[in-house]
């Protein structure tokens, strides 16, 4: 089996070769290569140490030296060779407490995490594939290389790396490597947040978000995300829904694009409804105010995942107004652009179309005709380049201050009632109309 292995990427195999060392292309790139996706990065494997590695290529820099990893830079761009390795005891559920260079290809694959990717390729050899790893990319497997146990003892992240790759690839887990991330789970409370936050992300941005119900099921998000267990566990008897609450999040999550921000909003969109649930007498389950508990939860587990603050404002803001409702009138619309932010408005509609299409088939279609019409409106508020914020106001705190009005807080209060009135009418957002209205303020 073959594979185009890019010129650099060779050119640096064969100037190994060529002194005398095995050097191969590994893990994921040759996995993503026979699957026909385009790797994002190309990593290297050879047999040289890396100070062998380094004299022989005019420009590279110390990546994790420590445990064998160089890159080499051609024409700009950089190249990771890693000596063979293996693991000495993980003391972290992480990291090897020492690592020890070796001349063997097999004892260094040996230490990676799944078969499909302790695959080694190069031109001379071809693919070298010491456990199975092509049959189980024709099945469409995940399973660890060797024992699976001893593979996430090493390292806990393997176990959310796993659901992440089925997520990505579409590949269900074999069942002794479910079986011991069954196990092992409670060992991801060892994981830094700030990896588990990658993990999440790159399997919520998948083709396949839904595989968190995978996560669930083997006790993994008891541990990294517990909010998701109780929507799990949280009915919702009322007409407007035919899922618990964490199947119509995994719904939600299937209808919406695959973006970072909109991904992680519908997955907390709902956070909050089992703290608000309530159950009238006969029956009927209410979650009044649950987008205010859900935008507070939102932004908890934000932080305790270390998310960056733009992302977290955008996420839990988009929480907040995810329920949103309103007639769809051009004035309606605009005082929503004014709420929501004409920034999130976009994202907004595709919260509230997701949302919907998770939803029973309850007044779905009178739902969908309000989506349509606010869509509608919203497309005439843009190309009419109607007044929604102050940065479209045709006046600002300088012009304020030029008719007299004091500095300090008087100033933003006269602006808004402004743009409340421009909002409401936007012929009036005109400088005469609004120099005119200023002095009526004084």
């Amino acid at each position: 089996m073959k594979i185009q292995l890019p010129e650099k990427v060779n050119r640096i195999i064969t100037t190994l070769q060529k002194h005398g060392f095995e050097a191969y292309a590994v893990g994921g790139c040759v996995r993503d290569s026979f699957l026909g996706r385009v790797p994002g990065d190309w990593d290297i494997t050879t047999s040289a140490a890396p100070e062998e590695t380094k004299s022989l290529f005019a420009r590279t820099f110390d990546t994790g030296i420590e445990h064998g990893t160089i890159t080499v830079l051609l024409n700009g761009e950089g190249f990771e060779v890693t000596t063979y390795r293996i693991d000495g005891k993980y003391e972290d559920n992480r990291h090897p407490s020492k690592v020890q260079f070796t001349r063997s290809l097999s004892e260094d694959l040996l230490r990676r995490d799944f078969t499909i990717n302790a695959m080694a390729y190069n031109e001379q050899d071809g693919l070298v594939d010491l456990f199975h790893g092509m049959e189980d990319l024709k099945k469409g497997v995940i399973r660890c290389v060797g024992n699976a146990e001893a593979r996430f003892s090493e390292d806990a992240l393997r176990i959310l790396r796993a659901i992440r790759f089925s997520a990505q690839l579409g590949f269900e887990i074999e069942k002794e490597t479910r079986q011991a991330i069954r196990k092992l789970a409670p060992n991801l409370s060892y994981i830094s947040a700030e990896r588990i936050q990658t993990e999440l992300v790159k399997l919520l941005v998948s083709d396949h978000p839904e595989k968190i119900l995978d996560a669930y099921e083997l006790g993994i998000t008891k541990v990294i995300l517990p909010e998701f267990d109780a929507m799990m566990e949280t009915t919702q008897e009322t007409l407007h829904h035919c899922y618990n609450v964490g199947e119509h999040t995994i719904h939600a999550l299937m209808n919406i694009p695959a973006d970072k921000v909109l991904r992680l909003t519908m997955l907390f969109h709902d956070t909050g409804k089992p703290a608000r649930k309530t159950v009238d007498p006969d029956g009927t389950a209410h979650f009044k105010g649950h987008a205010y508990v859900s935008e507070e939860l939102t932004k908890s587990i934000m932080h305790r995942l270390k998310f960056d603050n733009d992302t977290l404002r955008k996420v839990s803001k988009l929480v907040l107004y995810h329920d949103d409702r309103m007639p769809a009138t051009m004035k309606h619309v605009r005082r929503a652009m004014n709420r929501i932010s004409a920034e999130l408005f976009p994202y907004y509609m595709k919260v509230r179309m997701a949302d919907t299409l998770a939803q029973s088939d309850y007044q779905r279609d009178k739902k969908l005709e309000n989506l349509a019409g606010i869509e509608k409106c919203y497309q005439e508020i843009l190309e009419k380049k109607q007044c929604v914020s102050l940065k479209e106001l045709k006046v600002n705190g300088q012009d304020l201050i030029a008719a007299g009005i004091e500095k300090g807080p008087k100033i933003g209060q006269t602006l808004q009632t402004l743009l409340q009135e421009v909002i409401e009418e936007p012929e009036k957002n005109t400088r005469e109309y609004l120099l005119a209205r200023i002095k009526e303020l004084e």
